[in-house]
């Protein structure tokens, strides 16, 4: 509401004048104009929105949208924010929609027309400095992401937790065997293939998964790798057998989105997953902004207490994926390869992927039951937190006249006093 208009609202008391002239002086206002919105006339900056790139509400969806992902420390950079308010129009007819994002310095004018948000430059700090504040971080996550949690549009079937996971083919590692009592070795034979393969996982806060997405390290798929039968999996492949900021993108589209999108029957889907850089490009913002769904960023380095994945499903997905190994070893396969990892790893799931590991993740997250304390409380405060007595505040006696000082009893001087009493009793006996 602009000053003329608030000038207008306000309730005069009988004592004063309710004329235009006599609100005009007591709110600064000109009474002529006043005088013309009384009778309807707009003001400018009424006038000025039906020019506007983007509606009132539209462009109050954006900065919600924009200050959430900015107190879940993932801040939209300045550049991409005209491209997310082009995604906005798309959900217009199509006669309303614009051809093209707004201009490049419509972000300037959006600024100021929301005070409540400013542009601001950071600056990249080293993950090896900014790790001294993890308790700061995870308590700042919490104070975020409660808030998020509470707003009643939220439920705990729309919230979900989605990670990668590395699987070694072989799970290379520490076996207990029988050996002759004098063989010092400590390794064992083995035709291992030291190939890494991702599976990209979703869970969500009533106890249910998603399908994984499987990522090959290689260039093409070849067909004979899938030849167990698994529905509903998808498959991509990269360089390196890691996600990238493509694969994010298509487990979002073919996956993530239409396994939940009935589920969420138009209501706000939470997804939370760690901070690697691939989840923040313009086309997942863009997705994610579309699609109602909220990207919560864990802070760096908290996964192993923040990630329900971390925290309750993978440990035990490795030790079952890595019994399949030894399963298909027993049977005399000596050499595990791309073509045997569906039947090894989807028995691994199942056996991982209960209800119950599920929903004990979320717990021991904090999340389901919120209860921050399931997850400060096994962490040390920071030094700056321990209260070191000042030196006033610490009572020092001093001797008594003619007593000698006393040296603290250590196990050292605990066996020369031993020591010395025997040589004094042994001279006192000889005398």
């Amino acid at each position: 509401m602009d000053k003329a208009s608030r000038a207008l609202a306000q309730s005069v008391p009988p004592s004063l004048s309710d004329s235009y002239r006599a609100r005009a002086d007591r709110s600064g206002v000109a009474h002529t104009t006043l005088h013309h919105r009384a009778r309807g006339r707009r003001s400018i900056e009424e006038k000025a929105q039906s020019q506007q790139y983007l509606a009132p509400y539209e462009e109050v969806a954006l900065v919600r949208f924009l200050l959430q992902l900015s107190d879940l420390g993932q801040p939209v950079r300045i550049k991409y924010i005209r491209f997310l308010a082009f995604c906005v129009t798309g959900q217009r007819s199509e006669a309303d929609r614009p051809l093209k994002p707004p201009g490049k310095n419509w972000t300037r004018g959006f600024e100021k027309r929301h005070p409540e948000t400013q542009a601001r430059r950071v600056k990249a700090l080293d993950w090896s400095r900014h790790e001294k504040n993890t308790y700061w971080k995870i308590t700042h996550w919490f104070e975020v992401i409660g808030r998020v949690l509470k707003d009643p549009a939220i439920s705990k079937e729309n919230v979900y937790n989605m990670d990668e996971t590395g699987v070694m083919l072989s799970m290379l590692g520490t076996v207990k065997v029988l050996v002759g009592k004098d063989d010092m070795r400590d390794y064992r034979g083995a035709r291992v293939k030291r190939t890494l393969i991702t599976a990209i996982e979703c869970i969500s806060g009533d106890g249910r998964y998603l399908d994984p997405m499987i990522i090959w390290p290689a260039a093409t798929h070849r067909s004979n790798w899938t030849t167990f039968p698994t529905p509903g999996w998808q498959y991509a492949c990269s360089d390196t057998g890691y996600t990238d900021s493509y694969i994010s993108l298509q487990w979002l589209q073919r996956i993530f989105d239409p396994a939940t999108k009935k589920q969420a029957r138009g209501k706000p889907r939470v997804l939370i997953c760690d901070g690697f850089g691939t989840h923040e490009t313009l086309e997942v913002l863009e997705f994610c902004f579309a699609n109602n769904v909220l990207l919560c960023r864990l802070p760096s380095h908290t996964s192993h207490k923040l990630q329900p994945c971390d925290v309750a499903v993978f440990s035990p997905l490795k030790a079952a994926y890595r019994e399949q190994v030894e399963r298909l070893e027993r049977g005399g396969v000596n050499t595990i390869g791309k073509e045997h990892f569906t039947s090894l790893y989807s028995p691994a799931r199942e056996k991982a992927f209960t209800s119950k590991n599920i929903i004990a993740g979320f717990a021991a997250s904090g999340l389901f039951p919120f209860n921050p304390d399931r997850v400060l409380r096994s962490m040390p405060k920071p030094l700056a937190d321990l209260t070191i007595p000042k030196a006033d505040e610490v009572n020092v006696e001093a001797c008594r006249e003619n007593e000698v000082p006393q040296t603290p009893v250590t196990p050292v001087t605990l066996v020369l006093s031993t020591r010395q009493a025997n040589e004094t009793c042994r001279g006192t006996c000889t005398n």
